[in-house]
Order: C-alpha cells, then sequence, then structure tokens
C-alpha cells in the first residue's frame, strides 16, 4: 500500500514538474537588463564569423595548376599572358604575383620587397574585423558576471525584507540571477571558438601565400628557353 502512494507521488511531481518546464527564450528573458547587450554581442559575433568566414574561403580559393601556368608562360618569355592570368585570378596569391610580375627587370630584392608588402595589404584585409571576435570572447563573460553580482545585490536587498524566506525561494530567485553569467560564458566561448578557427584559415593562406612567393623568386632565377 506504501507503493501505490509513493508511485502517486513520484507522477504528481514529474507532472508538476512537467509543467514547469521553461523554454530557453523564457528562460533568458529573466536574466535582467544585461541580457540585452549580450545579446547584441552574440548577434555581432555571428554577423562577424559569417562575413569574415566568406571573405576568408574566397581569399583562400586558388587553382592548383596557377603556379605551374606562371612558371611556363615566364619560361617561355610570355610574361603578358602570366599578368593576363594574375589580373583575372581574384585571390591574394595572383595579386601578390601580378605585383612581381610588375617588377620583372628589377633587382630580386626589389621584387621580394614588393610581393612582401601586398602579402602584408592582403593579410590586413583577411584580419579586418577580426578581432571583433576576440574582444567579444573577453567582454561578454564580464557582462555576464556583472549582471549575476547586479542580481545577487537585489535579490538580498530583496530578501532581507522577508522575516523568513523558504530554501526553495532563495535557490529559485538565484538560478534566475546566475544566466547572466551562463550566457556571458557561452557566448565567449563561442567567439573563441570562431576566432580560432577563422585565424587558423587565415595561416593557411598565408602559408600559401609564401610557398608561392617563394617558387616565383625560384622561377625568375631560372634561364628562359
Amino acid at each position: 500500500m506504501f507503493d501505490i502512494f509513493l508511485q502517486v507521488d513520484t507522477l504528481s511531481t514529474a507532472a508538476s514538474t512537467a509543467g514547469k518546464t521553461e523554454s530557453v527564450w523564457s528562460l533568458l528573458t529573466k536574466g535582467g537588463p544585461l541580457m540585452i547587450p549580450l545579446g547584441i554581442l552574440f548577434a555581432l559575433a555571428v554577423f562577424v564569423f559569417i562575413e569574415r568566414l566568406i571573405a576568408i574561403r574566397k581569399a583562400s580559393k586558388i587553382e592548383d595548376s596557377f603556379m605551374s601556368i606562371i612558371r611556363d608562360n615566364i619560361i617561355n618569355g610570355n610574361v603578358t599572358a602570366a599578368r593576363s592570368l594574375a589580373k583575372n585570378t581574384d585571390n591574394p596569391v595572383a595579386r601578390m604575383i601580378d605585383k612581381g610580375l610588375q617588377r620583372i627587370g628589377k633587382p630580386i630584392d626589389a621584387i621580394e620587397k614588393s610581393m612582401d608588402n601586398v602579402g602584408k595589404l592582403e593579410m590586413y584585409k583577411m584580419e579586418k574585423n577580426l578581432s571583433i571576435l576576440s574582444v567579444i570572447s573577453r567582454i561578454a563573460p564580464l557582462f555576464g558576471f556583472v549582471g549575476t553580482i547586479v542580481g545577487l545585490v537585489l535579490l538580498l536587498k530583496e530578501f532581507a525584507t522577508i522575516s523568513n524566506p523558504s530554501v526553495s525561494q532563495i535557490a529559485d530567485a538565484m538560478y534566475i540571477k546566475l544566466i547572466t553569467s551562463a550566457s556571458g560564458l557561452i557566448i565567449g566561448m563561442l567567439a573563441y571558438l570562431g576566432y580560432s578557427y577563422l585565424d587558423t584559415q587565415i595561416n593557411r593562406t598565408a602559408n600559401r601565400m609564401e610557398a608561392a612567393s617563394s617558387e616565383f623568386i625560384d622561377i625568375l632565377q631560372e634561364p628562359t628557353r
């Protein structure tokens, strides 16, 4: 008989828990006013990540045969065809090679310096706005902690006016105040992961640019046919 009562009590508790299930949106809205800047930071992080991802992927696209065609044209003395290919290819490697082609006839050091300057400019273009993700990854958790601290201060002030607050009241109020901290940490973590991923892609493109630059200098030092 006691088992029956225990089962009924368990079912009623489960039903009560199911009835109190909240959606993510309703839970976030309880975080207080600081959830607004956190939401703005999240939206900004998503926008910057997608915009930079598209730009970096576009910059990293280059045909494997690009440098081979450039090499054949230069060795055959057809610099015009090589420049035409470089101009019609829209990526950092091609623009760097085009600058080197424009400097053919000058000392190797001057050619290398010109190509390095173009490479630095292309790196700046790829890294543009990337620092925003780094900043968000640092300040989002701080916003969350500030929201929690302010909320706890107001909560303690409110409970000071209550003679005997129950443990359930305190626990329920505290978990709501911790929402901002959790949100800030999640946003900061996602922003940092996005920054690290994009930085890795930029480094890969930079390595390809350095390899293409070295190959181009080697091509210039080969004898023409």
